[in-house]
């Protein structure tokens, strides 16, 4: 790339046999475990699937087949992971880790977020910025720009992309480096292919700033183009190889569910938290409270828990006032062990106790008049983490298992009707008010949990009826509208996909001419469309 302007890359040949194509599996028994996937999108179906191992068959597949949709573990929320026609390419060939340094680690899109933990756990290095769901490809969370609790501390997968090599629809390759190539002042990037040299120009719409989006591309003045591939749901290239940046060394972890009878006094204590965070950042204060993820569940979510008995499981008490509980993730020195946690807790009461972090975690709850029915674990205990955390995920299986029921008891049309939405921390109480009163006049019954130390809730409905899925759609494009006047994003972590409501939020984010813009950028790499066709927005 010498001598060649900021804003223009040269593509390169892929490696490996270029003579090489992938074989296409067309047997109906294999592409039916390929046909939907965590959203259970209805109507998928595949013309193949084929398993790729290398640049040149990646672009061999490309360059032959009409339709292609590239995939990692299917672990998407929108149905941008089910087929619809297309030949499905399998990054899970992609599996190795090819190099490894103490601040950053580079892979195959096929490596999934448990076995990058597991070899970086080895070196004592940590990869923090995980969605919740760990059998994830690392193409998949670079494609859909996947975020999940830590994101208040830790930010979103585009914060940890250092390099991506990328496969475009004509089968050149782009070798894309974190401050190489950056938009022109007039707003474009150059891309010089084999064939020709292609413009692609910047949208002009402007994103919101909250601390997460996967709201189609991403824009902004002087942008990098990393940015543009990255939350791109696989429509403008097929990722083969990421470069992510990892902490040399991981912290000792404390979590703590705390059930709070009245939500004013969650809220104020959720916002006590992240302030002092975010002074402890600054100050660099070894004792100072570093909080690295707050989860909500509200009173419904509870309510789930204990009709399923997971509360009685899992040894949680769940009292039956609570209004929300809060699961708070604590980072701790890396050498804290349980017998100094438990010393500290313990001796929260104490006037003369030093002021340690979990001496002022304690104290804080102890203000907010919730420390005594706290359950707490702490570092080195792994069981009771491991409980706390399935408290957490329990709530979303015990929901989604009320849906399934009323699809097969009630009406086989019934689906899950949730939203993934995003607001400005100041405005969230004024977000989950509009929640109360839309679920309240629709005569919904729904449940709210998410990851509020970002202000990112997931409203879900619980339907007994096709008519409440119906009108909980509608309720979904009304907080959207809500949270874009509240300067928030309708699409925060979960991407945009087939799913109709979302790609309606999309346009009601942008407007039109915003999708527009956004159709002009997939034009200029892919005109054709032959990258996951259908996904953040139709061709016309």
């Amino acid at each position: 790339m010498s001598g060649m302007p900021e804003h223009s890359i040269r593509a390169r040949a892929p490696h490996g046999d270029t003579r090489a194509a992938p074989r296409i599996e067309r047997d109906p028994d294999v592409l039916a475990s390929f046909v939907e996937d965590a959203a259970h999108f209805p109507g998928g179906f595949a013309a193949g699937v084929a398993f790729p191992s290398s640049e040149a068959e990646v672009a061999a597949l490309v360059r032959s087949a009409p339709a292609v949709l590239p995939i990692g573990a299917q672990s998407s929320l929108t149905g941008g992971a089910t087929p619809n026609g297309e030949v499905v390419l399998s990054t899970v060939r992609f599996n190795r880790i090819i190099d490894s340094a103490t601040d950053r680690v580079r892979l195959g899109a096929g490596v999934t977020l448990v076995d990058l933990d597991a070899a970086l756990a080895q070196s004592g290095r940590y990869y923090p910025p995980v969605p919740t769901f760990t059998g994830a490809f690392a193409g998949g969370i670079v494609a859909t720009n996947a975020a999940g609790a830590a994101t208040f501390k830790y930010g979103t997968t585009r914060d940890w992309v250092k390099a991506l090599t990328v496969v475009l629809a004509n089968g050149d390759v782009l070798d894309v480096e974190r401050g190489r190539t950056t938009a022109d002042r007039d707003g474009y990037f150059e891309i010089v292919r084999s064939d020709r040299a292609v413009r692609i120009r910047v949208p002009r719409y402007r994103m919101p700033e909250v601390p997460k989006i996967s709201a189609g591309y991403f824009a902004a003045p002087g942008m990098d183009l990393i940015d543009l591939f990255i939350g791109s749901e696989g429509t403008l290239g097929v990722i083969t190889e990421v470069t992510l940046r990892v902490l040399p060394a991981r912290p000792a972890m404390c979590l703590a569910f705390v059930p709070f009878d009245d939500r004013p006094v969650a809220l104020a204590f959720v916002r006590r938290m992240r302030e002092a965070a975010r002074e402890t950042w600054r100050a660099h204060d070894p004792r100072g409270l570093d909080v690295a993820a707050i989860e909500h569940m509200d009173a419904r979510c509870l309510e789930v828990l204990r009709e399923d008995g997971v509360d009685r499981k899992l040894g949680v008490a769940i009292p039956e006032a609570a209004a929300m509980a809060l699961l708070v993730t604590l980072e701790l020195p890396a050498g804290m062990t349980s017998v100094q946690a438990f010393d500290d807790i313990g001796r929260a009461r104490e006037p003369g106790a030093p002021a340690t972090l979990l001496v002022r975690f304690c104290r804080a709850l102890d203000d907010a008049q919730v420390l005594d029915r706290v359950e707490i674990a702490v570092p080195g205990d792994r069981a009771r983490e491991q409980q706390l955390l399935a408290l957490r995920e329990a709530v979303p299986a015990g929901v989604n298992a009320r849906v399934g029921r009323a699809k097969q008891q009630v009406d086989p049309r019934i689906s899950k009707t949730a939203a993934d939405m995003i607001v400005p921390f100041d405005r969230l109480d004024e977000l989950l008010t509009i929640y109360d009163e839309e679920f309240r006049r629709r005569g919904l019954d729904a449940a709210v949990w998410g990851h509020i130390s970002d202000g990112n809730l997931h409203p879900n409905v619980i339907p007994r009826s096709m008519a409440d899925v119906e009108s909980g759609y509608d309720a979904i494009r009304t907080f959207g509208r809500e949270v874009i006047r509240l300067g928030g994003s309708p699409l925060a972590e979960h991407g945009v996909g087939r799913n109709r409501v979302k790609q309606q939020l999309l346009a009601d984010l942008y407007g039109r001419d915003g999708i527009d813009e956004m159709r002009a950028v997939k034009q200029a790499l892919d005109p054709d469309f032959k990258l996951a066709p259908g996904v953040l927005f139709d061709r016309a």
